[in-house]
């Protein structure tokens, strides 16, 4: 069974796809994204945990 670790970002417009590429590269895939207005949303994350 996999086991998962899960980490919670800001999501800043003017950065985005930079951010969305490192979280990536790290091993880390976008959930879902909470906007709790236009300038200010949260992106969940998960990744499979190491070990």
């Amino acid at each position: 069974m996999t086991k998962w670790e899960y980490f919670t970002a800001p999501l800043l417009d003017h950065a985005l796809q930079e951010i969305l590429n490192n979280f990536g590269d790290d091993g880390w895939e976008l959930v879902t994204v909470v906007a709790f207005s236009p300038q200010q949303q949260i992106g969940y994350f998960k990744r499979p945990k190491a070990g």
